[in-house]
């Protein structure tokens, strides 16, 4: 089909950055936006931002951005003629392109039988094999039984992959190094797809060992032009979920870029595709690549491709939908620099990369840099969403200089009141195996410890005058002297911001002196949920001694300015963002950010620890999805209690010790807080004095 399919109004099926980013290239050519948003998303900065936005159902997914009923009836309500499904929810649906066309609607994406064709792996990887394209050697079959797969298995050999079918993003996907492990890790997967996805199909594949993932970007027009874009190098991933993406990649020349990009063209030929798409490739330490899937619908980090080629991937197309011919051939395609895009996310990296909800009370991103975001300070980052929250891409004329210049980036960026992994980022940047060209997809498995510790990259220095106190840095998620000195400091100088009484702290002059009489303050609190006590004494002229476990620290206060303080340590002249909420203190030294929970001016705990000892907080912000008990039930250290999910993954709470169940508050259905108590386990009288602590978190994926 060649004839024009011209549209005005734009409607965006998405939220947040990517909701964002559309509607500034569809502004730019002169379109009208329609927004539409959940309960959980009514003051968003995408409904703000857009021309009209439409109200389509409640927070959850599945009754707002997957509800296809209710996005095509606000495409109606609205009189948009267009749709944008941006990336993730419906992006990938074919039963959503359908119903546009079946509305009336141009959908800005593939045909859904090209969604179709690729959207399941196995299908996508005949088709591939049927074209010439390589695949890693496997079995995808229709034949699903189980004889049938170990068969294929031993024939494959090991290790090897097993992958759902429908799906991607990691879920349903298991590495199995020898047949002992096969059976029971085939379960897992088909369980776990069928959770996510709705089927339990899986494929199986050679593994290929610590390779690199590259994809190619491609786009196709109605008129038979197809170009590729480069490629992208995406290898730096934490359990299958991209972390780093750059283009070009330091693993990929002329020579093999030319061979991937013809491959990739040559496929998308192969379904008659149109649009922008990805072919995701796997490559070996030999210079050998196989086909993976192909991604039907625009990347997250599509930046990095627009800032080396100069182009607006969103704006082709937006050209390419309304009938256009693509604006240039291959021929056309320069490349110029080189570009790294980070995914900020709002996960603890210190608590196993826990996903984080809750309001951002200080939110500055740096301005030398391209930031795709929709935050604001104050607003507030709901738990049914993912917890990517923000994309930092930078250009430079080389990869060194690009990377330099997004790890000072993230030094710069201020984000407070909820936890992100803004600082783990820096350090991958900064880790020598990276900045070498030689991070696979093992980067974060080979140095995951190290990247957890503060200052365990040599020459990480930044702060207020370039350099960095390594006494004040955070190891492995720990409070250490250093941190809880600076804690100290910052809970004394917002102490009036808290409300909190400041009689103790006044100062009173000897009398027939110019000498100040001050007493000393003790502090109780916990940092990152570590109890600490200490004590602070001020020296005057700024300066302050703060005793704490590992002896005395003097630190002087240089001034502040709004949420920036600058301090003076052991001679260094340094800064640190902060902000209050009550008795809870935010911090970042620029190296790590932590959370502080005053507890100075409450009651002291009891000696036996029994008001803490059974209490089951939440871990996050999230919704019951199931209560393992009732009241009066006897539990086991460790046994589960309630299950939690936030952001795409469930969490199981479990007994923190044994006992008996003596209160429950939460309900199957309900929304909890983070940190709220919602359930009691009193300790059996024969098991004595028990340990107080976080309840153990078992983590799993869900759709």
């Amino acid at each position: 089909m060649t004839d024009k399919t011209p549209f005005t109004k734009i409607l965006i099926a998405n939220r947040g950055e990517i909701a964002l980013r559309v509607m500034r290239t569809a502004r730019a050519l002169g379109y009208r936006t329609v927004a539409v948003y959940s309960s959980a998303d009514r003051h968003a900065r995408h409904v703000r931002d857009a021309d009209q936005a439409v109200f389509i159902g409640e927070a959850l997914p599945a009754q707002s951005y997957l509800n296809i009923a209710a996005i095509i009836e606000a495409a109606r309500r609205s009189g948009a003629d267009a749709v944008h499904p941006g990336y993730g929810f419906l992006a990938e649906n074919a039963d959503f392109a359908q119903a546009c066309r079946d509305a009336g609607l141009v959908f800005i994406g593939p045909s859904p039988a090209a969604i179709v064709a690729m959207g399941n792996k196995a299908g996508a990887k005949r088709l591939m094999l049927e074209a010439g394209v390589p695949c890693i050697p496997g079995y995808q079959g229709d034949d699903q039984r189980d004889d049938t797969l170990t068969a294929a298995a031993r024939e494959i050999g090991f290790p090897l992959m097993i992958k759902a079918t429908a799906g991607g993003g990691g879920r349903g996907m298991r590495l199995v190094h020898g047949e002992a492990q096969f059976a029971a890790e085939l379960r897992s997967a088909r369980s776990e797809a069928h959770s996510a996805f709705g089927s339990p199909e899986v494929i199986l594949e050679r593994a290929i060992l610590e390779p690199r993932h590259i994809e190619m970007q491609i786009f196709a027009d109605r008129h038979g032009n197809v170009i590729h874009l480069g490629e992208r190098d995406c290898s730096v991933q934490r359990r299958h979920q991209k972390l780093i993406e750059e283009a070009p990649s330091p693993a990929v020349d002329a020579a093999l870029r030319q061979r991937m990009g013809d491959t990739a063209v040559a496929a998308a030929r192969a379904i008659g595709y149109e649009g922008a798409g990805t072919l995701e490739f796997l490559l070996d330490a030999e210079g050998r690549y196989y086909f993976m899937e192909m991604n039907t619908r625009l990347q997250v980090e599509h930046p990095v491709t627009e800032l080396i080629t100069g182009l607006d991937l969103v704006e082709l197309q937006l050209r390419v939908a309304a009938g256009e011919a693509l604006p240039l051939t291959q021929e056309g395609v320069r490349f110029s620099g080189h570009a790294v895009e980070v995914r900020l996310c709002a996960e603890a990296p210190s608590q196993g990369f826990m996903p984080q909800s809750g309001t951002m009370h200080v939110w500055q991103m740096p301005a030398d840099v391209r930031v795709e975001h929709a935050l604001a300070s104050g607003e507030a980052i709901p738990p049914f969403y993912d917890s990517m929250i923000a994309k930092l891409i930078a250009h430079g004329e080389n990869r060194e200089a690009a990377c330099r210049k997004l790890a000072r980036a993230l030094d710069d960026a201020v984000a407070l009141g909820v936890p992100t992994n803004q600082h783990y980022l820096a350090r991958c940047l900064r880790h020598p195996a990276f900045l070498a060209g030689h991070a696979t997809t093992a980067f974060i498995a080979a140095h995951g410890d190290a990247l957890l510790q503060a200052d365990s990259v040599p020459g990480e220095g930044h702060g207020g005058n370039g350099e960095r106190d390594p006494a004040l840095s955070k190891t492995s998620g720990v409070s250490n002297p250093g941190a809880q000195a600076l804690a100290t400091l910052l809970l004394h100088v917002t102490a009036g911001e808290a409300g909190a009484a400041t009689a103790s702290r006044t100062s009173a002059a000897l009398p027939g002196s110019d000498i100040t009489h001050r007493l000393p303050i003790d502090y109780r609190f916990t940092l990152d949920g570590a109890a600490c006590a200490t004590r602070l004494l001020e020296l005057g002229a700024g300066r302050f001694a703060v005793t704490v476990a590992g002896g005395e620290r003097v630190l002087r206060l240089a001034g502040r300015c709004g949420h920036e303080l600058r301090y003076v340590h052991d001679g260094l002249l340094q800064r640190a963002a902060c902000v209050r909420d009550g008795a809870s203190l935010w911090f970042d030294d620029g190296v790590a950010a932590y959370r502080v929970e005053d507890g100075t001016h409450a009651a002291a705990a009891r000696s036996d620890g029994g008001d803490a000892d059974g209490r089951i907080r939440a871990a996050m912000n999230g919704r019951v999805v199931a209560v393992h008990v009732v009241v009066g039930d006897t539990v086991a250290a460790g046994q589960p209690v309630l299950t939690l999910e936030a952001m795409k993954m469930e969490y199981v709470h479990s007994a923190p010790l044994a006992g008996r169940v003596g209160a429950l508050h939460a309900e199957v259905g309900g929304q909890v807080a983070a940190y709220r108590v919602v359930a009691e386990i009193a300790p059996e009288p024969a098991q004595g004095e028990a340990p107080a602590g976080t309840p153990d978190v078992a983590r799993q994926e869900v759709a």
